[in-house]
């Protein structure tokens, strides 16, 4: 398996992998997320390959100076299990340390059990604060 950045050329089949996986929202435009995350740090948007599937995972992080996030980790159904997302998340920690990064957080909707389990393995936890969030430009 190969991880690397994100290419122009990767973006229908990133965009089925999350449609697949089920984190688009009807008020999200991933096209639009896509673009704007290239602006920044795009270093930090990462596809899993292998030969022959050029995009079987997905990690969008980013570091604003105080704490990382991580969005958008996704991978195909068929070879969950696989430890794909494991080693997505640690290239993503890996490349959030070398840029002094001291904490990651991310969100998980909270009746997703099965991916709370999986984060769970790799040792985050739970903080407790309420996710709060306002729009500044709408997407759609």
């Amino acid at each position: 398996m190969c991880i690397r950045p994100f290419e122009r050329a990767d973006e229908a089949e990133v965009l089925a992998l999350w449609q697949a996986s089920g984190l688009l929202r009807p008020w999200n435009d991933p096209r639009k997320d896509i673009e704007r995350k290239l602006t920044e740090q795009p270093e930090l948007f990462l596809v899993a390959s292998l030969p022959g599937r050029p995009v079987v995972g997905t990690a969008m992080a980013g570091y604003d100076g105080h704490r990382g996030w991580v969005y958008y980790l996704a991978v195909a159904a068929d070879l969950r299990g696989r430890a794909i997302g494991r080693r997505l998340m640690h290239e993503v920690e890996q490349r959030l340390l070398a840029v002094g990064c001291p904490k990651v957080n991310l969100m998980v909707r909270s009746d997703n059990a099965q991916v709370l389990a999986f984060y769970d393995r790799l040792g985050y936890g739970r903080d407790a604060s309420v996710s709060l969030g306002k729009r500044l430009i709408p997407d759609l």
